[in-house]
């Protein structure tokens, strides 16, 4: 399976985006806490050279939690400030004023030696498709400044958005890099439904989905469905399939509505809490 998925407003939106860069004092970028290596656009670290950098691991409480500190030291280690959070219930949402006031502390200090007193922090909060930057942002400011929903693509143009006197906000609409240049990172994206369902081939991703739990997580599907292990994960599906009465014609099991409800469920935690990627396997460790 081969992804690629850049439509034309990505690029509208990575020129947008560059143009208000002079204007930002320091990048908020959001990644999924499931795959936070994954879901970092490297163009995001090209536009963001020289300024100050703050990584929110967002949707904490659908990844395992023994895995959010190894992340945040991984992230701090290569210099940047880092927090983990779940934005839906405000978990971790109270110490972001001060993270990005200590992230632009130096701007602050460089401004006061200037004579210039009380300029709110501007921060950009960008990220790929469907990370929750809206939610954050909605969450951060106690009401509802932006549109947001569980699919890529909701939020289309910029806007800025005044938290208090001390920090304004630019929010972005996710975007992706032009090439995925490595498959393992994109079939990540596409599990967490970063990249849009209707280009991709459901039961294929499904099948590439319970690979994976079978080998890092056994028995979550067997708990969660109450079918028996299969070797052969399109076996797994039908088993699902059955399980769930998902049927088409009567009779006849419909695999790709069960593999629509598994990525649904992985993708909104009803499977429990799981990590596709962790610190070590980039280390080493």
């Amino acid at each position: 399976m081969h992804f690629q998925w850049y439509p034309g407003h990505m690029t509208k939106a990575r020129r947008m985006m560059q143009e208000n860069i002079k204007l930002i004092d320091l990048i908020i970028e959001l990644v999924d806490a499931r795959i936070p290596l994954s879901s970092r656009n490297p163009d995001i670290d090209e536009m963001g050279k020289n300024k100050a950098r703050l990584i929110v691991l967002n949707k904490a409480d659908l990844a395992e939690e023994k895995r959010h500190d190894e992340w945040v030291e991984f992230f701090k280690e290569k210099g940047y400030s880092a927090v983990k959070v779940n934005s839906k219930k405000g978990g971790g949402i109270k110490s972001i004023q001060s993270v990005i006031q200590e992230a632009c502390r130096e701007k602050t200090e460089r401004d006061r030696r200037r004579g210039i007193l009380n300029r709110p922090v501007r921060a950009m909060v960008a990220g790929i498709p469907n990370v929750g930057k809206s939610t954050f942002i909605n969450t951060l400011a106690g009401k509802a400044c932006t549109k947001t929903g569980n699919k890529p693509g909701v939020t289309k143009g910029k806007q800025w958005i005044r938290l208090n006197k001390s920090v304004e906000l630019l929010d972005t609409p996710g975007i992706l890099w032009p090439k995925f240049e490595d498959q393992t990172a994109a079939l990540k994206l596409a599990f967490i439904g970063s990249i849009k369902d209707e280009i991709l081939q459901t039961e294929e991703l499904a099948a590439e989905l319970i690979r994976f739990l079978e080998k890092e997580y056994a028995g979550v599907i067997g708990r969660k469905y109450s079918v028996e292990p299969a070797e052969d994960p399109y076996e797994c599906l039908r088993r699902i399939a059955e399980s769930r009465h998902c049927l088409v014609r009567g009779s006849e099991l419909d695999t790709e509505k069960a593999s629509a409800l598994l990525l649904d469920d992985f993708r909104n935690g009803r499977l429990g809490r799981i990590t596709l990627e962790n610190p070590g396997d980039i280390t080493g460790k």
